[in-house]
């Protein structure tokens, strides 16, 4: 069977992955490099808990833990650090359910004394509580993209396109159109293109998809406070109303700090600067929040961007018409963390093998229905046919 999959990021090469480790033939495309350095998941680190409202999302958090161990098994060098996961709830924030916290292995609560005696850096916000998880910790990004990529690369039947910009996709022949004329074939085609999709999908497809641009403080810990730093875990939420995260330095990489405040809905891709406002905004409130915090920590302030449902904040996974053509479109600000059940259950679809086990993510399990055809130029050769 030949797989098309388009885009080099977290998702589509972790989907490229499970269909080539099933023994079919892939082509990986993307408009950049491979792993695209532009892609929302090219990051130095993310943060993985399985602590969600919900007990369907808990549960398929507590799985992508294994997931994860799984794929840095693969890759064969440290991806995932289990420094634990962190999460401050801060007054009047409803507690987790009984029947989710049951599911938690490991988890315990802390009262907010308990929590500023463990981790005596951080200010927690009065009256605040926590959840400290054993599971969960630190994924390194980048490495897991730039490691995946490697072994693609020297997979048997898998060929790597990068620099190669998809102009259409016809689902009812497979085909996938590209700038330069040529066109690939294969017998199902996976998109995902993340920032790119509504290019790819067009502006009737695309109205409930909203573009967001984060700002994020990259952090040198001085010396003298290495060893606390050291010991903490990823910080999803600081318990306040700003919705202030942390991502501790593990592995060489920094501390990464920013807040729900520090997004905002743009029109656009743009440069990777960041504002001077936010920035300050950033450096005020964790100032604030974390003990001998100075913005001479600060090594750098940048800018991501990311693609999400305007209503759910999530990702949107479609069908081109009744075809083998799948489009995941939009990545939202959580996907990484799920990005190998999205995998699996995008390349269980594409190869039609096995029952469909349910993810637990909504968008994942239930697909939209889209046209079967997407075109973006008016004028395509049928030269250069690929198998």
């Amino acid at each position: 069977m030949r797989i098309i999959v388009v885009g080099g990021g977290v998702i589509g090469l972790l989907t490229a992955l499970e269909c080539s480790l099933a023994g079919a033939d892939v082509s990986v495309v993307d408009r950049g490099g491979i792993p695209n350095p532009e892609a929302t998941s090219f990051d130095r680190h993310r943060v993985l808990r399985a602590l969600h409202p919900g007990p369907a999302e808990a549960a398929a958090a507590i799985e992508a833990h294994h997931r994860w161990a799984e794929v840095e098994s693969r890759l064969g060098t440290p991806v995932y650090h289990r420094v634990g996961a962190l999460t401050v709830l801060g007054p009047g924030e409803p507690e987790t359910s009984a029947a989710t916290f049951a599911e938690l292995p490991g988890a315990r609560r802390l009262t907010e004394r308990e929590a500023a005696e463990r981790y005596p850096q951080l200010r927690l916000p009065r009256g605040s509580r926590a959840v400290l998880e054993r599971d969960g910790g630190v994924l390194l990004a980048d490495r897991i993209l730039a490691g995946t990529a490697a072994v693609l690369a020297g997979r048997p039947g898998v060929r790597l396109l990068p620099r190669h910009r998809v102009t259409g996709v016809e689902a009812p022949f497979g085909l996938v159109r590209l700038a330069d004329g040529t066109v690939l074939r294969g017998d199902a085609v996976v998109v995902a293109a993340g920032l790119w999709s509504r290019e790819l999908l067009g502006p009737d497809l695309t109205d409930g998809l909203t573009l967001y641009r984060q700002t994020q403080l990259m952090c040198t810990v001085p010396a003298a406070s290495r060893e606390v730093w050291r010991r903490t875990p990823a910080i999803p939420s600081l318990g306040t109303a700003e919705g202030a995260w942390l991502v501790p330095p593990v592995a060489g990489a920094p501390l990464k700090l920013s807040a729900a405040v520090a997004c905002r809905p743009v029109e656009r891709t743009g440069d990777r600067v960041a504002p001077r406002e936010v920035r300050t905004r950033l450096v005020l409130h964790f100032t604030a929040l974390l003990q001998g915090f100075r913005a001479e920590w600060i090594e750098r302030a940048e800018d991501s961007y990311y693609l999400a449902d305007r209503d759910t904040h999530g990702p949107v996974l479609g069908q081109l018409g009744d075809h083998n053509a799948w489009i995941y479109a939009a990545c939202g600000g959580s996907s990484f963390k799920f990005a190998p059940l999205i995998a699996r259950s995008l390349a269980h679809r594409a190869l039609g093998t096995g029952p469909r086990v349910p993810t637990g993510l909504r968008a994942v399990d239930h697909p939209v229905r889209m046209p079967g055809e997407l075109a973006l130029s008016p004028h395509h050769s049928t030269t250069g046919v690929a198998p």
